[in-house]
C-alpha cells in the first residue's frame, strides 16, 4: 500500500496527526527501503516505521557485523545493524515492538530482530520478537543465527 494510503488507513497509529503535518518530514529513498511505512506516534515523537504484517521481506541476516563476521560457517553477505546503518536507520527496539504489537499482530508467521541492549549483546546474545498465542514475545538468540522467517524492524525519528 502506498505510503499516504497507509498512513490514512492507520490512524491510531498517529493520533491527531495528519499527513499534511509530515509529508515534508519524509526522505523518499528511506521510504522505498521501508516496508508498509507508517508513522508512529511513541514517547512524544514521531517515527517513521516498517508496519508490514509479517517481518520485512530482508531476511535471512545475523544480528549485527560482529556476529556475521565471527560465524565460522555460511555467514550471510550482511547483517540486520549494518542494513539498517547503511539506510540512516535504527532497529525497532524492545519497547517500541511491544507498543507497535499492541496496536496491531506483527509477526504472527516470522520473526524480527530488534535492538538489543549491550549487555545481552556483550554476552553474544541478540534480540527478537514474534506474535504467537495471542500475544507478542520477545525471544533471545545467539547473534550469529540467522533464519528465512527472521527479518528486521527499522525506524527513523521524524519529528
Amino acid at each position: 500500500m502506498p505510503f499516504k494510503d497507509n498512513f490514512i488507513a492507520h490512524p491510531q497509529r498517529h493520533p491527531g496527526i495528519s499527513y499534511d503535518d509530515i509529508k515534508n518530514l519524509i526522505d523518499p529513498a528511506t521510504l522505498a527501503y521501508l516496508e508498509d511505512p507508517d508513522v508512529l506516534a511513541y514517547q512524544g515523537h514521531l517515527y517513521l516505521v516498517d508496519f508490514s504484517h509479517e517481518s520485512p521481506s530482508r531476511r535471512s541476516v545475523c544480528y549485527d557485523k560482529e556476529a556475521r563476521v565471527q560465524r565460522k560457517k555460511n555467514p550471510p553477505i550482511t547483517s540486520a545493524m549494518e542494513e539498517a546503518q547503511k539506510h540512516g536507520l535504527s532497529l525497532v527496539d524492545e519497547d517500541m515492538y511491544m507498543y507497535m504489537q499492541s496496536l496491531a499482530p506483527l509477526d504472527e508467521k516470522s520473526q524480527s530482530w530488534i535492538a538489543t541492549p549491550s549487555s545481552i549483546r556483550e554476552l553474544g546474545g541478540a534480540l527478537f520478537g514474534s506474535y504467537k498465542y495471542g500475544r507478542a514475545f520477545i525471544f533471545y538468540n545467539g547473534a550469529d543465527a540467522y533464519y528465512a522467517t527472521r527479518g528486521f524492524r527499522c525506524c527513523l525519528l521524524i519529528k
